[in-house]
């Protein structure tokens, strides 16, 4: 399984770390909850094992840090062009970042009946 770059990546994360692999991705500055995407192709070994066994491993190295969110997918995730660098898009951020916060809060108060 490699990384590679694709249209939408608008970095290269750890670029000048020569202890860890490049890992193009797309990142926004301004984005409200601090998105980070990468993409992955398989070989045809990894992908044949994928189909007979169905079963995924995911390993993350969190330094002893608080785990972060994640999500593994097979279809593209909406990832917008970047935005020009305007002053007033910190506050929209942060806006948006407390809305977030007042809806995981209200899901945990008020879970979805299944």
């Amino acid at each position: 399984m490699n990384l590679i770059q694709f249209p939408e990546q608008t970095v290269i994360i750890g670029k000048d770390q020569p202890e860890y692999l490049p890992l193009p991705a797309w990142r926004l500055k301004h984005d409200p909850i601090g998105r980070v995407v990468c993409c992955w192709k398989l070989s045809w070994i990894e992908r044949l094992k994928l189909l007979l066994t169905g079963i995924l491993w995911h390993e993350v190295l969190t330094f002893n840090k608080p785990f972060q969110p994640i999500r593994l997918a097979i279809e593209k995730p909406n990832m917008p062009a970047v935005p020009p660098e305007d002053e007033h898009l910190d506050s929209l951020a942060e806006e948006a970042r407390k809305e977030l916060n007042v809806q995981i809060a209200l899901n945990k108060v008020y879970p979805k009946k299944s």
